[in-house]
């Protein structure tokens, strides 16, 4: 059977967890054990409030030391994205270097009325995010960023121009689910255009899992915590499987 692991505190297996949280209730006695009852509410036990401080009147912050018993088998979840997120960027340029034998190439954009880049931005240009180079800094790509507000026909008509090997689509998730509409739209033109199969097709956002992603036609979805090289390593280890379908990558 799988091991099994539980959260760490003092010492391996112990259980011991923090939870930082504020509470519409004023710094007191009462407020505190309302911060306790409803960590136990949760089903953790042996729970203690080891700090709690007023940020207005009204409005507490705790933070609270509880024991999980819980535990999970870390060993069937981890996936062939787990072992991604592992390879640095050398390893990511030699890996395309020796296994490709060219650079990938690579078209993004926000598209339809989304007019944020911050996303899109992270992953392609040079600058990166949180001290993580983006795509522009890989010898071994080629990062096209088209910025925001761009028609799904316009970055198709690009991804055709430069011959691209993958695009990649940022997406704000909107209340009224345009976002899916939009992205939909766009893997119905690939479809259209022959081109769906010839390229790696993701897209990212702050609420946008990488099961939705599969489920509306993309190869992958990228989420918050996500960095270039995540999705570099993606690239890159995605066609290398086309290329050598038996051959493992980082395993």
């Amino acid at each position: 059977m799988p091991e099994r692991i539980s959260a760490y505190g003092d010492h391996k297996g112990d259980g011991l967890m923090q939870l930082a949280f504020t509470l519409p209730v004023p710094k007191t006695r009462a407020g505190r054990a309302a911060a306790v009852a409803l960590v136990e509410g949760m089903g953790l036990a042996d729970v203690h409030v080891v700090h709690a401080e007023e940020l207005t009147e009204g409005y507490t912050y705790f933070i609270v030391y509880a024991l999980n018993s819980a535990t999970v088998a870390y060993d069937e979840l981890a996936d062939q994205r787990s072992v991604d997120e592992q390879l640095t960027h050398d390893e990511i340029e030699a890996l395309i270097r020796e296994r490709v034998g060219r650079p990938l190439v690579v078209v993004g954009a926000s598209t339809g009325s989304d007019t944020h880049t911050v996303g899109i931005d992270a992953i392609l240009n040079l600058k990166g995010y949180d001290g993580h180079h983006g795509l522009e800094a890989y010898r071994w790509f080629r990062a096209y960023n088209m910025g925001s507000q761009v028609a799904n026909g316009d970055l198709v008509a690009k991804a055709l121009e430069v011959d691209a090997d993958a695009i990649l689509v940022s997406q704000t998730v909107t209340q009224q689910g345009l976002h899916v509409q939009n992205l939909t739209q766009l893997v119905d033109m690939l479809e259209a255009e022959g081109l769906r199969d010839r390229v790696v097709l993701c897209c990212g956002g702050h609420l946008i899992s990488d099961e939705l992603a599969k489920e509306l036609g993309f190869d992958a979805g990228f989420s918050k915590g996500t960095y270039p090289h995540h999705v570099a390593a993606f690239l890159a280890r995605t066609w290398i499987e086309r290329l050598e379908p038996s051959v493992a990558v980082g395993g």
